[in-house]
């Protein structure tokens, strides 16, 4: 990931669009979700569960 500092941008407004693309990215998601060892069983229970949740509320 690089982003480059353009003319007359401060450090602050350099910072908040590299955190921009970090989350638009993912980046930072999948090192949070990497952190862990989660199993493929433990996985597919949490999708089960939200997708039982999202049934439940009558969102699909």
């Amino acid at each position: 990931m690089q982003v480059t500092l353009r003319d007359g941008e401060t450090q602050e407004s350099l910072l908040a669009r590299f955190t921009k693309v970090i989350q638009r990215e993912g980046i930072l998601k999948e090192a949070r979700s990497r952190q862990h060892f989660i199993s493929n069983r433990d996985k597919a229970r949490a999708a089960e569960r939200k997708s039982a949740k999202r049934r439940r509320r009558g969102i699909r």
